[in-house]
């Protein structure tokens, strides 16, 4: 894979596609049928399971599985030790199971620590706090924190907050949307 830096330590199993650019660390393990964008980070000891998508930009901090059924747009961020799910009954054992699909949409932040549980919409350039539980929706720049996670406020593009409390965005912000 020209131009994509793999450490020796790492396995990227034959039939994943990884775009130019992007960096995978050590004791990292991407499965064959994922696909990572260009110009990406993946931290120390990431899993990357089959069919997961991965867009450009993105930057997945160490410690953190990214399961079946995730998909991450550009510009994502997460932090060490984040969690994602894909299954909503998990069994040991069942027959039935069916992967349940979470999205985060470009430019999300998720904290350190973080549990998205599946079947949830992180929505665009929103912030999860270090810790929060996701357990429902979050909305493009809202800002959520606990357990289970709770609207706090609004960030812009950046992740600077810019309003707190209020349901609604602040119309008067818009432009730093």
């Amino acid at each position: 894979m020209p131009s994509v830096s793999v450490h020796p330590t790492a396995e990227v199993e034959a039939g994943a596609k990884v775009g130019a650019g992007t960096r995978i660390w050590h004791l990292t393990h991407v499965r064959s049928t994922a696909r990572i964008g260009a110009d990406c980070t993946i931290g120390r000891n990431v899993y990357v399971d089959a069919g997961v998508e991965i867009g450009d930009r993105v930057k997945i901090q160490n410690n953190v599985s990214v399961y079946v059924g995730v998909t991450l747009e550009d510009e994502v961020f997460v932090g060490p030790s984040a969690v994602f799910t894909n299954d909503l009954n998990p069994r040991a054992q069942n027959p039935d199971w069916q992967v349940t699909p979470t999205r985060v949409r470009t430019g999300a932040s998720i904290g350190a620590n973080a549990t998205i549980v599946c079947g949830t919409e992180i929505g665009e350039y929103a912030l999860v706090a270090a810790g929060a539980v996701v357990t429902r929706d979050v909305q493009p720049y809202q800002l959520v924190a606990g357990n289970p996670a709770r609207h706090l406020g609004w960030v812009n593009r950046n992740g600077e907050v810019v309003a707190r409390g209020t349901e609604q965005f602040p119309t008067d912000v818009l432009e730093a949307r």
